[in-house]
Formats: C-alpha cells, sequence, structure tokens
C-alpha cells in the first residue's frame, strides 16, 4: 500500500523471513502485541485477533492481495463476502452507502456483537463484499478488536479464523496450530465471553439472518 511506512513493511518482511525458517513456528515468533498487530496490518498482511466469541482473521480492507490470502486459508469462496469490523461506525463511510430507515436501531446495537447488511458503498470492493449488492459491518464491543481498528484508522476485514467447515478458533496457540507460516502474527490477547458468533441482520428488512 502507498501510505504504509517503510517500518510496516520491514517488520512484515522479517515476519516472513522467520516464517521460512521455521516450518513449524514457535509461538513466540508469532504472537504479536497490539501496536505490532497494527503495523503488520498497514503493512499488507495478515492477522489474527480476538473479538467477542473467536479469533477472526483480518487485513486491511482495501489490500486484495491480503484477502485473496485469507480466501485461500479458510477454502472459502470470493462469491460469499467478508464482513468488516470497526471501532465506530464513522469508520464504515463509503464503505456503507445508506444506514436506511432503521439506523437508530443499528445504532443502538452497537458496540456490540451484531452484524448489519447495508447498501455496499463504492469503497466496498468485490473482494470485500463477494457477489452480494450489501457489506456486513458491526461495531465491536471488544476492548483489543476495537483497539485494533481504532490504532489502524480503518475498519478490518472479519471472519473468523477456521477452515470452511470447522470449528471456531478460541485461543491464539489454537490459531497456530491450524495457520502457522500461513499467517503474518496472532494478536496476544483473550476473546471475550460470547459461546455464539455475532448476530447477522439485514438493516431493510430487521429480518435475523444468524443467531
Amino acid at each position: 500500500m502507498k501510505n504504509c511506512s517503510n517500518r510496516c513493511r520491514g517488520i512484515l518482511r522479517r515476519r516472513r523471513a522467520a516464517a521460512k525458517i521455521h516450518s513449524t513456528p514457535s509461538v513466540q515468533l508469532k504472537l504479536a502485541s497490539l501496536r505490532q498487530t497494527a503495523e503488520i496490518i498497514r503493512g499488507g498482511g495478515v492477522v489474527a485477533y480476538p473479538t467477542e466469541a473467536c479469533f477472526g482473521l483480518g487485513c486491511d480492507p482495501r489490500n486484495s492481495a491480503a484477502i485473496a490470502r485469507i480466501l485461500r486459508m479458510k477454502h472459502r469462496a470470493r462469491a460469499q463476502g467478508l464482513l468488516l469490523l470497526a471501532d465506530r461506525r464513522t469508520r464504515f463511510a463509503g464503505y456503507v452507502n445508506s444506514w436506511g430507515e432503521h439506523r437508530a436501531e443499528i445504532f443502538a446495537s452497537w458496540p456490540g456483537p451484531y452484524t448489519w447488511l447495508l447498501p455496499a458503498g463504492a469503497r466496498a470492493s468485490r473482494w470485500v463484499r463477494g457477489d452480494h449488492r450489501t457489506i456486513g459491518v458491526r461495531v465491536t464491543a471488544h476492548r483489543a478488536a476495537a483497539a485494533l481498528s481504532r490504532l489502524c484508522g480503518l475498519p478490518i476485514v472479519s471472519t473468523s479464523a477456521n477452515r470452511s467447515g470447522r470449528k471456531m478458533l478460541r485461543t491464539a496457540r489454537a490459531v497456530l496450530q491450524e495457520f502457522g507460516a500461513e499467517i503474518d502474527g496472532v494478536m496476544d490477547a483473550r476473546i471475550g465471553h460470547r459461546v455464539a458468533p455475532s448476530v447477522i441482520r439485514d438493516g431493510a428488512t430487521l429480518r435475523v439472518l444468524r443467531g
């Protein structure tokens, strides 16, 4: 990315080089602080970070190469689309075209484990929204995830850190065991207390699609 600092790129290069040397990366090698995780995202990398119910895979939503890596890691079709997570709703400017007539209910549900499907804006590429005209967005109540979005200064791609069809991963160690050298860093923090993933609702009809 043009706006990425040399420092971000340098950290990412060092982590990837270390991953090639170690066929089974150590936990310490891949665990990252909040600030390091943000630097990896800004540098074009792919990370895992804690959310309300499980670890999520994330990256810069403007970076198609990073999104493509996440889709390969999950064995997920691009047509399905991905969600965006942020610390506040203003981060979704350009990604959401309109909040619609139910905006009061949408805003009242945040921050919290509620993902809303809303008309996609011009900034929401097909890599993010898939074959849909809507995009899923959530303002998270998880402190570490919110802090990550705030430090990056943008919404973050959010999809559960697991291969498609497999169970959600709830610890950093489980993520490292599953993805190993495929991932650039795993935030060293714990998930929230939810058992189920976020509730997904249609912003136009208020219909519950998941949860």
